[in-house]
């Protein structure tokens, strides 16, 4: 019983019984790090076919490059406010929307996007400011 009081009070086994402590915390948070991670990754990769109308990886990257491709002409282009326009692309469809200075403004946009290759067809959703 002496020794039992003693393996409490004994500075040796109280450190090992706090590693222990400490390493099972460690793998407790490790796995669930771990899982975490799992899931996240698997959500990532599932998760492009779900957004915009179940639209395939493959489609959604070949729409945002044509978006990239679009934004880069109207920054290139001193009639375009880049700032002020705003491009989406979904299935080589890309809509145009935000506020132009002017009419012509508005024509040079949606004749820029129309360049673009990969672009399907233009919606011109772009208001002229009064």
């Amino acid at each position: 019983m002496h020794e039992a009081a003693d393996a409490q009070t004994d500075p040796l086994t109280h450190h090992h019984n706090q590693e222990t402590t400490t390493m099972k915390s460690f793998k407790s948070r490790y796995l669930l790090a771990s899982v975490f991670t799992a899931v996240t990754l698997a959500t990532a990769a599932t998760g492009c076919s779900v957004f915009r109308d179940q639209q395939s990886t493959g489609s959604y990257v070949d729409d945002s490059v044509v978006t990239t491709r679009v934004k880069t002409k109207f920054a290139e282009d001193k009639t375009v406010s880049a700032m002020a326009l705003h491009v989406e692309t979904l299935k080589g469809v890309v809509q145009l929307s935000g506020f132009a200075k002017n009419a012509s403004e508005k024509q040079m946009a949606e004749q820029l996007a129309r360049e673009v290759k990969g672009v399907v067809s233009v919606k011109n959703d772009i208001i002229v400011r009064a």
